[in-house]
């Protein structure tokens, strides 16, 4: 044997670079090619080396809960090494049991036949014809002996390690250069629960869960199309989760598909675990604190999304789902909406403005008035303020910011503490707190109440992403009233919608259909009764606009 067979190069990086092998007693053409196999990662025909290497890559003497099982496979009298590889309390192991290791290792009828040659049947014509095949293990394991409805063949140890990690159980045969991916998954997942955080009085009451399977499994029934098209990529280097896209391939525009999973496609990180991060990374505008996608934990509603040309973004392990695109028009509107008449749904709508305008504008208008335009102020009411700020020794701005920022830190507060104190500590710190700061004269009581005011509105807006950019933008308001009044605030105003005027989310302005201004009737802020929503928003370009006809209640013409 010659000397080199024991030496290879390393990655052809140094020529004085080398490793020591043993050589194989096989053949020659079944000789080892370990530089070949660790390059390109490939299962190799060789049981021996590909389980050394399952064993390395898979810490398996470290891991208590890698599991590999080597047995026999019996074959036509012959017998084949074999094992499998799974994480336990990931895989159903009644399933491997009763659909992989008994098939494969008990002596039946079917794996012991006798004799060089399968003959299979066909009927052609009312004729039996006898055709006589070739042997080959490969496709006599997985018609005969192997009888698991999602079995795969795979080649690359990358996708084997991806699929192992997810609850796969993979096959490996001696002389067989793949494996055979078995989706056999099972662990314990959390039910079906009602939405948390998007409560509505009439309609669904099914939230998404941590599970993608679950998930997509819900839309599916709910939405009974056979157009819907749940398309799956894997995110993150070391932490591969899986992802999937959900959309009707005969109403979303191809564009927007192909723009979503371009993106999806090219985020080069090594992990991901949070629906948020991900808003932030697919985004268009970077800098601005304004969502440009829609977040969910409601079934009906990425339902509904979905139904008017929209793709919903499935995240594994995470209960929420992503919209997208999404306009300003979404964030103050609620799946309630669609669920009562249409004239008590434009009422809600016109108070959720109301309710954006105090949130983001009244502190900033009070310590403009107070500090610049006192002459608005009705003489009684201007008396009263001046008297209840007499003995206070800060200045407005001072008071507005210290009240604020109590604010925040008590809802912070009644979020993180347990459940059972929560609504203990709102009251102890809007009631105890407020009331003796007023009598201690740090604060004046007008002010407390435009403070709460602003706290109450912001609770009004049914995206909580939306009101926390609310809440932000409000200290900017503030300063600008303070330093220059109602012509600061416009200035504000000003840019707040210039700003918005040029973002867009995924290609569809954040301001469509008002800017740019478009007729797009059945699709503005106010909703239209129900028979009079005839298309799907222009500004989606989605392939099918029409969504019901112009004579929608036939009953009528009866």
């Amino acid at each position: 044997m010659n000397i080199k067979d024991f030496f290879y190069k390393l990655n052809n990086e140094s020529k004085d670079s080398h490793e020591f092998i043993l050589p194989n007693k096989e053949s020659s053409s079944d000789k080892l090619q370990p530089e070949k196999m660790l390059k390109n990662r490939f299962v190799y025909n060789n049981l021996d080396v590909n389980l050394e290497y399952v064993n390395s890559r898979f810490n398996s003497f470290l891991n208590s809960d890698v599991k590999i099982r080597e047995f026999l496979i019996h074959v036509k009298s012959r017998q084949y090494k074999a094992f499998i590889l799974y994480i336990d309390g990931m895989i159903d192991k009644n399933s491997i049991n009763d659909f992989v290791l008994n098939p494969l290792m008990l002596r039946t009828r079917s794996n012991t036949y006798e004799g060089s040659q399968i003959i299979s049947e066909a009927i052609a014509n009312n004729i039996m014809v006898r055709k006589r095949k070739k042997f080959n293990i490969v496709d006599y394991i997985l018609d005969s002996l192997l009888p698991h409805n999602d079995v795969e063949r795979v080649k690359s140890f990358d996708k084997i390690a991806d699929d192992v990690a997810s609850g796969n159980c993979i096959l490996f045969i001696d002389t067989v250069n793949f494996a055979f991916d078995i989706d056999a998954k099972k662990f314990d997942k959390r039910s079906i629960a009602e939405p948390k955080n998007e409560h509505v009085i009439m309609g669904s009451q099914e939230a998404f869960v941590e599970n993608l399977r679950t998930n997509t499994s819900i839309i599916r029934r709910n939405l009974h199309n056979e157009n819907l098209v749940v398309e799956s990529l894997t995110i993150g280097e070391d932490n591969k989760n899986e992802c999937a896209i959900c959309y009707l391939k005969n109403v979303a525009n191809s564009d927007l598909v192909s723009e979503v999973k371009y993106r999806l496609n090219n985020l080069e990180i090594d992990y991901l675990t949070s629906i948020g991060e991900l808003q932030q990374l697919i985004k268009d505008d970077i800098d601005t604190t304004i969502p440009e996608s829609i977040s969910t934990e409601r079934v009906d509603k990425a339902i509904n999304h979905i139904l008017q040309g929209r793709i919903v973004v499935i995240y594994n392990s995470v209960p929420y789902v992503i919209v997208v695109p999404a306009t300003f028009l979404d964030f103050l509107s609620s799946p309630e909406d669609i669920n009562i008449h249409h004239f008590f749904a434009n009422l809600l709508k016109i108070i959720r403005g109301f309710s954006f305008l105090i949130t983001l504008l009244l502190p900033g208008l009070y310590i403009a008035i107070t500090t610049y335009h006192c002459e608005l102020i009705p003489t009684g009411l201007l008396f009263s303020i001046i008297a209840s700020r007499s003995n206070v020794p800060f200045m407005v701005i001072v008071e507005i910011i210290l009240m604020e920022i109590s604010f925040e830190i008590i809802r912070e507060a009644g979020v993180r503490v347990p459940s059972p104190l929560g609504s203990t500590v709102g009251i102890v710190g809007a009631l105890i707190l407020g009331q003796a700061a007023v009598q201690a004269d740090i604060v004046s009581p007008i002010l407390i109440i435009n403070i709460a005011i602003t706290a109450i509105t912001s609770f009004a807006i049914p995206d909580y992403i939306f009101s926390f950019h609310l809440r932000i933008n409000r200290f900017l308001f503030v300063l600008l009233g303070f330093l220059a009044g109602f012509f600061g605030i416009g200035i504000g105003i000003f840019v707040y919608l210039v700003k918005m005027c040029s973002l867009k989310s995924f290609g569809v302005s954040f301001l469509a259909p008002y800017a740019p201004l478009t007729r797009d009737k059945g699709n503005g802020y106010l909703l239209d009764s129900p028979w009079k929503r005839e298309k799907r928003a222009s500004y989606l370009a989605t392939k099918k606009s029409q969504v019901q006809k112009e004579t929608s209640m036939k009953w009528r013409k009866k």
